[in-house]
């Protein structure tokens, strides 16, 4: 009974330490902002990061149906919510259809509920629009894609509304570059950026 006790405790303190606010997704004058998911966000973070005209990214949760979620009860892939970030850019610099091209080019869009070592839901490959137009943008490159069978097997991308967009806990927040020793970060998160960079033929901030 202690035990229960003890464990009922810990989970009551850790969702009132970790507990998440919404993230207003209106940008600033001159900037748009889109959302994406594609594994685990420290990787996914950096890599928009290090776009020439994005000038923000948040790392976060989204897609799901409780209110506040916190890293923990994300991870356990009972809330419905991703890893994903909310990309703020200048849209005279990059455009958005140039945003969903690193979207697809950085990750495996064709492993279910996965990327990379990283499995379950919350790592699931989801591109989220704010309008049709955007709408339009994601599905015609997943059609390009299908077209010209730059992959072996179907693309599972989802392609779902913008919902409610909860930052993630500051600890979170540009993940790899505070942490580049972190054994995850050097493993995982640093190889499949090196990836990225070798495999995109767009801008990126010098020292990228």
């Amino acid at each position: 009974m202690k035990i229960v006790s003890y464990i009922m405790i810990l989970v009551l303190l850790v969702s009132c330490t970790n507990k998440t606010e919404k993230l207003s997704l209106k940008p600033k004058k001159g900037q748009e902002v889109a959302i994406f998911a594609s594994g685990c966000f420290w990787c996914t973070e950096h890599i928009f990061e290090s776009l020439v005209g994005v000038d923000d990214v948040i790392s976060g949760y989204t897609g799901g149906t409780i209110k506040n979620p916190y890293y923990e009860y994300v991870s356990s892939n009972k809330t419905g919510h991703a890893e994903s970030v909310a990309v703020f850019y200048d849209p005279k610099v990059i455009s958005y259809q140039e945003l969903v091209n690193v979207f697809f080019i950085s990750q495996d869009p064709t492993t279910p509920d996965q990327q990379g070592p990283d499995r379950g839901s919350s790592y699931r490959s989801i591109a989220f629009y704010k309008n049709e137009t955007e709408k339009k943008i994601i599905e015609e490159k997943i059609k390009q894609l299908t077209d010209n069978k730059i992959y072996n097997s179907p693309i599972v991308t989802e392609v779902l509304p913008v919902g409610d967009f909860y930052e993630a806990e500051s600890y979170h927040q540009n993940y790899v570059k505070n942490n580049p020793s972190q054994p995850y970060v050097r493993g995982v998160s640093l190889p499949r950026y090196e990836k990225f960079k070798n495999d995109y033929k767009g801008k990126l901030k010098p020292n990228s």
